[in-house]
């Protein structure tokens, strides 16, 4: 799928962990900087594809927390919110393992919206 001949692995595997691990990054700006700055840095397409797919994945956390919000007016809201912080830690750690143990292959996020 990817040419993995002429990118460093390494490189490659610490930048893409790097992407989907930005997340974990309590300040709002640097969460979202981390993966804008490889996506504009690298020219590696398995670092691209990911940087774009953890800004995907970004994106749609805040969507989802927002309308979760909104439904907490309700109280329907109060249970997503749970599942998606449970969400917003598991999925990010499943790609962050994928990216390390297959570098040459991008990680897609399931069930998003990919904007990107």
């Amino acid at each position: 799928m990817y040419d993995s001949g002429s990118y460093d692995l390494d490189k490659r595997k610490l930048l893409s962990a790097l992407c989907h691990g930005s997340i974990f990054v309590s300040l709002l700006g640097v969460s979202v900087g981390i993966p804008i700055a490889i996506l504009f840095v690298s020219e590696d397409p398995v670092v691209k594809a990911n940087a774009k797919e953890a800004l995907n994945f970004h994106f749609n956390v805040w969507l989802y927390g927002i309308i979760f919000g909104i439904l907490t007016i309700v109280l329907i809201g109060f249970p997503l919110l749970a599942l998606l912080q449970l969400v917003n830690i598991v999925l990010p750690v499943i790609a962050i393992l994928h990216s390390l143990s297959k570098p040459n292959d991008p990680y897609h996020y399931p069930l998003i919206f990919r904007l990107l």
